[in-house]
C-alpha cells in the first residue's frame, strides 16, 4: 500500500510573552492510500496547526515530511504553491472563497489553474455542487450564499483535481444532517478511489465515518484508534441522510 502522508517528529513552536508556545510537539503521522483518518482534541491542542503543516500553508521548525513519495519540508513558498495545487485540496473553517468569483467559478478554479478546458471543468464544478445540494447557488457570489452553502462550495473546490491528500479543517460546521452526509458520502468516495482525507473536527458523527481516529492534546497525538474498515461508515451516511430530512 503507498504511502501519501510521512511525519516524523514535526515540531512548530509559536512566540508567547515569556516563553515559546509548542503547537505541533515531535508529531508521528503515517497515511496510506485511500485512508480517512479524523482528527479530535480540544479547542487549542494543535489540530489545526498540524493541518496547515502538512499542506504547507505553515512551516514546521523541525521535522521530516513527505507527501505522495515527495519530500515536501524544504520546499520553497512558490514550490509548494506548485505542489498543493497539484496533490492537496484543503477546506478551510473560514472557507476562503474568492469574492470575485460565483460559486461555480470558484470551484472549477483549481482544475483551469492546471491548465484544464474551461468546458470540461464547468461540467465537473456543476456535478459537484449538484451533488452536494447547491447547484442552484452556481451563479451566486460568495456574499449571497449562507454559512452552511460556502461551506459546501469551499468542499466542492477542495476535491475538484481529485488531490491525493484532502485536507478538511471543521468541514462539516455550518451544516445541518443531511448536508453533513453528502459531504462525508462525497469524501468516502475519495477513499475508494485511493485519495486520503484527513479531518479536523469536533463532530462525533464526522469522526466515526473515518478509518482511523487520532486524539490530540497538547501538541501531541496521545492516541490511535481503528474504526474499521469503513462499511461502519456507509452505514452512518445513510442514516445521517435518512434523520436529516429534506432542506
Amino acid at each position: 500500500m503507498s504511502t501519501i502522508v510521512e511525519a516524523r517528529q514535526l515540531t512548530k513552536n509559536y512566540p508567547a510573552e515569556t516563553t515559546a508556545v509548542r503547537a505541533v510537539d515531535g508529531v508521528d503521522l503515517h497515511i496510506d492510500a485511500g485512508e480517512f483518518v479524523s482528527v479530535m482534541g480540544p479547542s487549542g491542542c494543535g489540530k489545526s496547526t498540524l493541518l496547515h503543516l502538512l499542506g504547507g500553508l505553515d512551516r514546521a521548525d523541525s521535522g521530516f515530511l513527505s507527501l505522495a513519495g515527495n519530500r515536501v519540508d524544504g520546499l520553497s513558498e512558490s514550490q509548494w504553491a506548485v505542489f498543493r495545487r497539484q496533490h492537496v485540496g484543503f477546506v478551510f473553517q473560514a472557507f476562503h472563497l474568492v469574492d470575485e468569483l460565483t460559486a461555480v467559478e470558484n470551484v472549477e478554479l483549481p482544475a483551469l489553474l492546471l491548465g484544464a478546458r474551461r468546458r470540461s471543468s464547468r461540467h465537473r464544478a456543476m456535478e459537484l455542487l449538484e451533488r452536494l445540494g447547491v447547484a442552484e447557488r452556481a451563479g451566486h457570489l460568495p456574499d449571497r450564499l449562507s454559512g452552511g452553502e460556502k461551506q459546501r462550495v469551499a468542499v466542492a473546490r477542495a476535491v475538484m483535481n481529485e488531490p491525493a491528500l484532502v485536507l478538511a479543517d471543521e468541514p462539516t460546521g455550518n451544516l445541518d444532517s443531511r448536508a453533513t452526509g453528502q459531504i462525508l458520502n462525497l469524501l468516502a468516495e475519495l477513499r475508494d478511489t485511493r485519495r486520503s482525507v484527513l479531518v479536523v473536527t469536533h463532530d462525533a458523527r464526522v469522526a466515526s465515518a473515518a478509518d482511523r481516529l487520532l486524539t490530540m492534546r497538547d501538541g501531541e497525538i496521545v492516541s490511535h484508534t481503528r474504526l474499521g474498515d469503513g462499511a461502519s461508515a456507509l452505514g452512518l451516511l445513510a442514516e445521517l441522510v435518512d434523520l436529516g430530512g429534506e432542506r
